[in-house]
């Protein structure tokens, strides 16, 4: 069981508790394990992820290797148990962060990778590329699972890797595990159903760069390049019961599990969420 940190004397807040010094290059991203474990994880444009325990005085636990170029962004699932990181020449990397060693990797982008967020109960990966489009993943399997585009009509073969002015910066799982929001080059900021290959809502936005959903789901947060940060109140539905019922499976059930439960077929693909 996880050790919970002292409680900071109010003397000491703001200051310096830790410095973590090994990346040799600009660290762009960070992420806690939700665990509550205080385990970090940072992503590096020196080509590696290293994970620190900052109960152990920030020791040094491990170093993830297998990007050959910058490491944009990386994220945990919910329970801890991976961690999905995505960077430069198409990279989509899963680790098992139990045994620190990479899974798979996740073919399909055809541009730098430079987002990644997981479903709320973990049975969904999605990705944001310059190459213009969404994807989402199960990432117990590998496979695409839906595409949200971000140019119409999709780009041709022999431009796959996307138009400059439409390069999606970032992506967001709300917490209800119906919507995904997303920033792109061309001004707008969308809000998607993950059962809808539209958007069900959008807005201007510029110079957009990064977002995140509150953790009711009822805003989104989205900062610029200009320094500005916007909100928005958020497409709200009631789930469905069955939603309900699915997530509640799916956070204690890959989807190897799943495929050998002896229900209907029509079942399956739901809580599969092969829509």
């Amino acid at each position: 069981m996880a050790s919970f940190p002292p409680r900071v004397n109010e003397k000491e807040i703001g200051k310096l508790l830790l410095n973590l010094v090994d990346h040799t290059e600009v660290v762009r991203d960070l992420t806690f394990a939700p665990d509550g474990s205080l385990i970090l994880v940072s992503a590096s444009r020196d080509k590696t992820l290293r994970v620190w325990d900052l109960k152990d005085d920030g020791n040094m636990m491990k170093v993830l290797r297998g990007h050959q170029n910058w490491v944009y962004s990386c994220a945990f699932s919910p329970d801890s148990s991976m961690l999905c990181s995505v960077g430069a020449s198409k990279a989509v990397f899963l680790w098992n962060m139990d045994k620190y060693t990479m899974i798979r990797k996740l073919e399909g982008h055809h541009h730098d990778v430079v987002a990644c967020d997981f479903s709320p109960d973990g049975a969904l990966l999605a990705t944001a590329s310059y190459d213009t489009r969404v994807y989402i993943w199960d990432p117990h399997t590998g496979h695409i699972v839906m595409e949200f585009g971000h140019l119409f009509p999709p780009p041709t073969p022999i431009f796959a890797g996307g138009a400059n002015d439409r390069w999606v910066r970032s992506v967001s799982f709300s917490h209800d595990g119906l919507h995904v929001a997303s920033l792109a080059d061309d001004k707008m900021v969308r809000f998607w159903r993950i059962d809808e290959d539209y958007p069900v809502q959008v807005a201007p936005l510029s110079n957009g760069l990064c977002c995140a959903f509150s953790t009711d789901g009822s805003v989104l947060a989205a900062g610029t390049h200009d320094g500005s940060v916007y909100f928005w109140a958020t497409p709200r539905q009631v789930p469905s019961l069955q939603h309900l019922c699915r997530m509640s499976i799916r956070r204690v059930m890959p989807t190897q599990e799943v495929q050998e439960l002896p229900i209907p077929s029509k079942v399956l693909e739901f809580l599969s969420y092969r829509l």
